[in-house]
């Protein structure tokens, strides 16, 4: 049921007569050619009001604040952080947060105030540039509205926020502020705003509002690992690890005198100074200018980074001020622990869970730097990452959604989603039945299953517009076919993977098509829903046209020679390959190692398990080849990498939670527990426990609890949920 508002959209003076801009199109289709107002853009806005609350409202009910702006807000009631957000999506199904706030209210007057931002570029990051912009707000007590926004509130856009250069892909803006123009005070009760203007309503906004499936972030202080003073006025400061959030300091010096910050994921080689140009095509180069009172460094957007380089006036400068303030979806670290007698087994699942524990804020995104996307086909493994992690299933559910609401632009889905960017990749769409489906068997969601399911049956027959006559899919021109990233490490894959494709079939695809069938057939079966069965025919042609009986492996393309590791991977995955076939894949697999991409390695290890083959799983896990987790802990990783080392891709960055396969593979296969029936009500227990192990611990939070494993010379030690079932293998 949907939410009925008292409540009324606000909106700055300028976006009052903007109208709103469709700016979804498929990838392939040539977009309108707007050019966005640049006056418009790095747009923040502070909102106000002050109310009057009698203790019964304080005292019969919790107070809750149901609140959402465009592009996103932070709020504050009596000068104190309550929350941001929120989630993006767009405007048909845009979410609001609801929250308790009454432990930040009081008996009498109350502000409530409220940074609105309003980015105005096209990206993966916020669904913006389109000209919507504006808030809105309820505070309640049970059935009554309490506040809300209407034209009495207050409003001023910031000067404070000099628009800099972009960086990434169009991802940010570099902050510039100028703490001379700030409105000093502004969140507090105290502050005068009699000379700000009232704002406009626009009842005529078009958003479906929805309220967000997921908590808001957690939000917190960090205190540094390290602060090394390098000269008067000069501070490099170290984290310890790679976060996401902005870094904070307070100063006080002179009008006009400036302090400039630079962060970054790594040191120069020299590891004196920050490498604040970063290779993956971030400029984290900020410049604070003083008001000559105390100042308070406020960053508005976050980065990922580990270190921070400050330079100003040294009487200025107050080092024991130094923070960042985190943020990430919200993670307990008690809902999944291991520790092994293999320390670099233990130091690759923490990098893995730093990764994907960074790596998701209210979506999950392919890296918090350069480009803050969640991409479709990199939540096959974050998702499935996410949900052992965390034990909480929210995100991927909410994720999955988003992408099927995607059908509105392309029935075949779109790949990055939330945004305004559009991109569409054919192999990343194919992979969304398979994760519809891994949610499933974690959730035991069967409405859920249910209500996505036409979107399967979409996905399916846009593809299947692409069959050349025999089941095969050739020619997939509106979306690219991507096979791995970086290119260079396809495995020299023998096919033109131009975007626009060429003409010709190649292997990939076609895997991923057939495996995506399955899932679909899978979930039909599970909700009983009657089909013709055409997958038998569609794998004998699958092996015609792609096996080569010589060397028992596949080939990457119809009428090619050669056998590159993903052509034979997917097949040995989907249950494609003939029997006799498996251990010349095996072998093959044992030879080339991981010549992919980590997101492919995802693959690779999954094949490895369904053929049985766990200490070739363990062996590629733990190894320290070029290509391996133990490649980036050489490199000083503390978060897993976009590539296998930062110099084998040209722009890569050091916080790529795509590369988390470890810890599903890891739980799953190596220490052998997984879900045997839908929401975790059968456990099926199978360790293949490497010999190097003299003992271990895992603990993962279920539904119904916690488990723990523990394994020592030998000996079990366990301690499983009482209502459910374990089957031992």
């Amino acid at each position: 049921m949907s939410k009925h508002w008292q409540a009324r959209w606000i909106t700055d003076t300028p976006f009052r007569s903007m109208e709103p801009l469709d700016l979804f199109h498929k990838e392939m289709d040539a977009a309108e050619s707007v050019t966005h107002r640049e006056d418009l853009q790095h747009h923040h806005w502070l909102v106000r009001t002050t109310d009057h609350l009698a203790s019964i409202d304080l005292e019969s009910v919790p107070l809750y604040m149901n609140i959402t702006a465009d592009d996103y807000y932070k709020l504050y009631l009596n000068g104190h952080f309550v929350v941001q957000g929120p989630a993006q999506n767009d405007a048909g199904h845009y979410y609001y947060n609801r929250m308790d706030v009454s432990p930040f209210l009081q008996e009498g007057n109350n502000v409530i105030a409220v940074h609105v931002y309003y980015q105005g570029l096209v990206n993966r990051a916020y669904n913006s540039g389109d000209y919507r912009q504006g808030l809105i707000a309820e505070l309640t007590a049970g059935d009554r509205v309490l506040v809300k926004t209407d034209e009495t509130w207050r409003a001023k856009r910031a000067k404070e926020y000099i628009k800099g250069d972009t960086f990434g892909y169009s991802t940010q803006f570099v902050e510039h502020i100028d703490a001379r123009k700030s409105e000093k005070g502004w969140k507090e009760l105290s502050f005068d705003d009699s000379a700000w203007l009232h704002v406009h309503t626009n009842d005529q906004a078009d958003y479906s509002l929805v309220e967000q499936p997921t908590p808001v972030l957690s939000v917190y202080e960090k205190k540094p690992h390290s602060v090394e003073r390098k000269a008067p006025g000069h501070y490099l400061i170290d984290f310890g690890e790679e976060i996401t959030g902005q870094f904070t300091m307070d100063a006080e010096g002179e009008a006009g005198a400036e302090i400039e910050i630079r962060c970054g994921e790594e040191l120069e080689e020299d590891g004196q100074a920050v490498r604040f140009n970063m290779r993956c095509n971030c400029t984290y180069q900020d410049r604070w200018t003083l008001s000559g009172d105390n100042d308070k460094l406020d960053l508005y957007d976050y980065k990922g980074f580990r270190y921070v380089e400050v330079f100003g006036p040294e009487q200025a400068i107050r080092p024991d001020s130094f923070q960042a303030i985190v943020r990430h979806y919200p993670l307990d670290e008690e809902s999944c622990r291991f520790q092994s007698s293999d320390e670099r087994m233990n130091r690759i699942f923490q990098i893995c869970k730093n990764g994907v524990k960074y790596g998701s804020q209210e979506n999950f995104v392919d890296c918090p730097t350069r480009e803050k996307g969640q991409y479709l086909g990199d939540n096959t493994v974050i998702g499935h990452a996410h949900m052992l992690l965390s034990g909480d299933l929210r995100l991927y559910k909410k994720a999955i959604e988003q992408f099927a609401l995607s059908s509105s632009t392309c029935p075949g889905l779109m790949s990055v989603v939330p945004g305004s960017f559009m991109q569409e990749i054919a192999d990343f769409s194919l992979q969304w039945p398979l994760q519809l489906l891994e949610y499933y068997r974690y959730s035991g969601d069967l409405t859920f299953l249910r209500d996505m399911y036409p979107y399967a049956e979409e996905l399916l027959r846009h593809f299947q517009a692409y069959d050349r006559g025999d089941g095969l899919l050739h020619e997939i021109t509106d979306k690219w076919n991507l096979v791995d990233w970086p290119k260079e490490l396809r495995d020299e894959y023998d096919f033109e993977l131009t975007k626009p494709v060429g003409p010709g079939c190649h292997n990939v695809v076609n895997a991923f098509y057939l495996g995506c069938i399955q899932a679909v057939n899978e979930i039909r079966d599970l909700l009983g829903i009657s089909y013709e069965d055409d997958l038998p025919r569609l794998k004998k042609r699958f092996i015609e046209v792609f096996y080569d009986p010589t060397h028992r492996l596949f080939t990457d393309a119809e009428g090619s020679r050669h056998h590159a590791l993903h052509a034979i991977v997917l097949p040995l995955l989907f249950d494609l390959a003939p029997e006799e076939s498996v251990t010349s894949i095996v072998d093959q697999i044992r030879e080339k190692r991981f010549s992919c991409g980590v997101y492919f390695s995802y693959f690779v290890l999954k094949a490895l398990a369904r053929v049985g083959e766990h200490a070739l799983i363990y062996e590629l896990m733990s190894s320290e080849d070029e290509h391996s987790w133990g490649n980036m802990l050489k490199e000083g990783a503390t978060t897993c990498f976009e590539a296998w080392g930062k110099d084998q891709k040209w722009n890569t960055s050091l916080c790529h939670p795509w590369a988390s396969a470890p810890v599903p593979l890891l739980i799953e296969e190596i220490i052998g527990l997984k879900p045997s029936k839908p929401g975790w009500k059968e456990i099926s227990f199978s360790p293949k426990i490497p010999a190097q192990w003299e003992h271990f611990t895992l603990e993962v939070r279920v539904p119904s609890g916690m488990i723990r494993l523990a394994y020592n010379h030998g000996q079990w030690d366990e301690d499983f949920p009482q209502q459910v079932r374990v089957i031992r293998h």
